[in-house]
């Protein structure tokens, strides 16, 4: 896997970008002036990046394994410590299922009823391989979604959980927050939110 120069990464035009950048030259980006990225992120190779008009905006300390998508005209949101693991698709926009409207992005918005929802990862959050986040879904602080589980939802924040539709299973440790504390105080450069 190759990555992009800091130079490389500059001609992409993002609407911000932070240090320590690591994206795959085999990455996709659209709509690079509608995103924003933070400082020690890492996009793996295959990894989509397609922000609506809302855009996307991703926190410092991030990592989207192979595979992984972002997309939709909707925000999309992935604070501070988010974990993507492989194959895992968000998106702020979905066609309609029932019928009411057209479906595809080739038929004039006036025949569909495209479905358009911002989509947040919180702090702490983990996504597990091959999961599924629909618009309006919101992971509270320090969630984390079990392998190929579905969400549509609000989740409450330090649960794990996982299914389809996607189920509260246990309570999340916090003893990870000490370790933030510390890092933190190593890395006093960067921007928290």
């Amino acid at each position: 896997m190759g990555f992009l120069t800091k130079q490389e990464i500059e001609k992409i035009g993002f609407k911000k970008i932070g240090d320590n950048v690591l994206i795959s030259d085999k990455a996709s980006i659209y709509n690079a002036g509608a995103i924003s990225i933070g400082s020690y992120v890492r996009i793996d190779d295959f990894c989509l990046l397609s922000a609506g008009k809302a855009g996307i905006n991703i926190g410092n300390f991030v990592h989207m394994s192979v595979y992984s998508s972002l997309m939709g005209a909707e925000l999309i949101t992935l604070e501070d410590f988010v974990g993507i693991s492989s194959k895992v698709s968000v998106y702020s926009s979905s066609d309609d299922y029932m019928g009411y409207g057209m479906t595809n992005p080739i038929v004039p918005e006036e025949f569909t009823n495209v479905k358009s929802m911002a989509v947040t990862l919180k702090k702490h959050s983990l996504v597990g391989a091959h999961s599924v986040l629909l618009p309006g879904s919101v992971l509270g602080c320090g969630v984390s979604i079990g392998a190929m589980s579905v969400v549509s939802s609000v989740l409450e924040d330090w649960f794990v959980y996982m299914g389809n539709p996607v189920k509260k299973i246990v309570r999340r440790s916090k003893k990870l927050l000490e370790k933030e504390k510390k890092l933190k105080d190593n890395f006093k450069h960067v921007n928290f939110n």
